[in-house]
């Protein structure tokens, strides 16, 4: 993309915001995050930061307190974020939940939710995944059961992130049999102070406490707070999953961890085999980073993405995967020691006692690049597996 004179002067305001109001914290809470959450209270406090500018909703239109931006503009921004040492912000609301209610939600729900999310009084996390109905998410059996102006929710959710900390859960039920399984689904905005959830913590391979398991005992949900139509969720979960497979791009994080890395490696970096890893990592950072740069283009225009999104997902969580093998073979003996004090995860660290210390024995960087690696794993995983995604390619690029 060729940037405008317009676009030029745009990314100098951006580049002058960060400078200004990224904190030490902030900046250290997105420099040493080791999944692509990061640390819960850091990026409350930046999301604060960014709504008081009124760029906490860069895809929103103005009329509903977003930035309105252009394509190019949220490109822009997001590399600028990236290289500044930022955090992100909780995808789940702003990023996800948020373009559904604009999209399917009522005048009345636009009204209540999207300030709330806004200002971070609303914390969002998804309800999609059930022990039985993972990437074949029509499998889903949660029962709805309607009770005058309710829906009386029974079962449970699986793989929740950030359960823990939400305040809002934005999820899909059953409530009716049809012929295909994608019939009968309904999309539920659900308070998780509600009476009869419980929320049971899943400890990752890494320590963190990010995912949770999520039980419903004949909880009350208002009809009013059904998204689109009852029966008619898959519509709405389809729509959102494109912005959750493909709604930011991979190649900018990507490639200041490569830069980093080569950087950090030292002499390693000049070592044969590792200098040709590196390299061959780079150019296909290089090639996603114009494939998405491709996908914003046909945004800009209007153009329908495709298959384009899960193509995105599948690079982008693979070449991470790559990139977090690399790091941990040149964090060497000290990356085989468990120190999670010194990174910033995106829920604490169960057992370990938060500390202000930031001692580890080497570099930050090599503490956190075991953590960084076992969660990496995850994103072959999350979104739906990277074999369903190319099932998709396959139906939409060679029918």
């Amino acid at each position: 993309m060729k940037l405008t004179p317009e676009d030029e002067a745009f990314r100098k305001e951006v580049r002058a915001f960060l400078a200004e109001k990224l904190t030490p914290p902030i900046r250290a809470a997105g420099s040493r995050m080791t999944s692509v959450y990061a640390d819960h209270k850091a990026q409350m406090a930046w999301q604060a930061i960014l709504h008081e500018r009124g760029w906490a909703a860069p895809a929103w239109p103005k009329e509903h307190g977003g930035a309105g931006w252009s394509v190019t503009q949220r490109h822009i921004f997001e590399r600028e974020r990236v290289l500044a040492g930022a955090p992100p912000t909780s995808p789940m609301g702003i990023d996800m939940a948020g373009p559904a209610i604009l999209r399917f939600g009522t005048e009345e729900q636009k009204a209540f939710f999207l300030p709330r999310m806004l200002s971070g009084e609303h914390f969002w996390c998804q309800g999609y995944s059930e022990p039985g109905a993972g990437s074949d998410l029509a499998a889903l059996q949660m029962k709805a059961e309607r009770d005058g102006d309710d829906l009386v929710c029974t079962g449970s959710k699986i793989w929740i992130t950030h359960a823990n900390v939400a305040n809002w859960m934005f999820c899909l039920v059953r409530t009716a049999r049809g012929e295909r399984k994608q019939q009968g689904i309904t999309f539920l905005l659900t308070d998780m102070t509600t009476p009869g959830i419980e929320v049971r913590p899943i400890v990752m391979a890494s320590g963190e406490w990010i995912q949770n398991q999520v039980f419903f005992d004949r909880v009350r949900v208002p009809i009013a707070h059904v998204l689109g139509a009852i029966d008619g969720g898959w519509s709405v979960a389809k729509y959102l999953l494109e912005f959750e497979r493909g709604g930011s791009a991979y190649a900018p994080q990507l490639q200041v961890r490569l830069d980093a890395l080569r950087a950090h490696a030292g002499p390693l970096a000049e070592e044969p085999l590792f200098a040709n890893k590196l390299t061959d990592l780079e150019i296909h950072i290089e090639v996603l980073d114009s494939l998405e740069s491709e996908s914003l283009s046909k945004l800009s225009r209007g153009e329908p993405l495709g298959a384009d999104p899960s193509i995105m997902k599948i690079l982008g969580t693979e070449l991470a995967g790559r990139l977090s093998e690399l790091e941990l073979e040149a964090a060497g003996p000290v990356g085989r020691a468990w120190q999670p004090g010194v990174s910033k995860p995106g829920g604490p660290i169960v057992g370990y006692p938060e500390t202000a210390s930031d001692y580890c024995s080497g570099e930050p960087w090599q503490a956190i690049a075991p953590l960084r690696y076992l969660n990496t794993r995850a994103g072959l995983i999350y979104a739906g597996t990277n074999e369903i995604q190319r099932g998709i390619v396959a139906k939409e690029v060679l029918g």
